[in-house]
């Protein structure tokens, strides 16, 4: 079985198994999940999708969040951890959205990837989740489970992950399918226990298997 056929399988699996797999962090607009993505560094979403609630609360719209003070911001994200530099970088971008954009989120990658605080991660995540096209999101689950099922070669480096995975993986299928790897990473294919191969869909394809 070539990586690409083993992708594919995968790709098919996944969907079977988590068919409504979708971004974690809640949103409403682009420029939301550009906030709650740089919280969620280091922090869980579900810890995020609370701290934003007060956030917007306080700031309801780009322009706001762009006045704000960022040490007014920190006392607000702290709970997500690294406060002082996730505000920094959020009062950052905001600002330069309501400068350099006109409060709109631009829709290409080097744009998204020239905004305070948004690497190639988060700009993947915009691309795919936001504006529909393709993308490929290399979060830590992404990098553990592609090399367990011999996706890619003991890499671990999130940019080359990403670059051999393009190569295999159709663009369609991107964003999806590392959403569903999150759910897989979290729920079965997990890091800080013993995986639980016995109730796994792709068991029998999986290379950590020897297979």
């Amino acid at each position: 079985m070539t990586k690409k056929q083993r992708a594919l399988e995968i790709i098919n699996r996944l969907k079977l198994e988590y068919p409504d797999a979708g971004c974690t962090l809640d949103y409403d607009h682009a420029w939301k999940l550009l906030v709650s993505v740089r919280l969620a560094a280091q922090c869980t979403d579900a810890r995020v999708n609370v701290v934003v609630e007060g956030l917007y609360e306080k700031y309801p719209d780009v322009a706001a969040l762009a006045a704000a003070n960022p040490e007014d911001i920190e006392a607000i994200v702290r709970p997500c951890g690294l406060g002082k530099s996730k505000a920094r970088d959020i009062s950052a971008c905001m600002r330069m959205l309501q400068e350099e954009y006109a409060g709109k989120v631009p829709d290409t990658f080097d744009e998204l990837m020239k905004l305070p605080g948004v690497g190639r991660k988060s700009a993947n995540l915009i691309m795919g989740d936001v504006f529909g096209k393709p993308a490929i999101v290399t979060d830590t689950h992404c990098i553990r489970l592609t090399n367990r099922m011999g996706l890619v070669d003991n890499i671990k480096e999130p940019k080359k992950v990403e670059m051999a995975l393009w190569k295999i993986i159709p663009p369609e299928e991107g964003s999806d399918f590392c959403h569903r790897l999150v759910i897989h990473g979290r729920e079965v294919c997990t890091a800080r226990t013993k995986p639980y191969c016995d109730r796994c869909c792709l068991a029998d394809i999986c290379k950590k298997n020897g297979i």
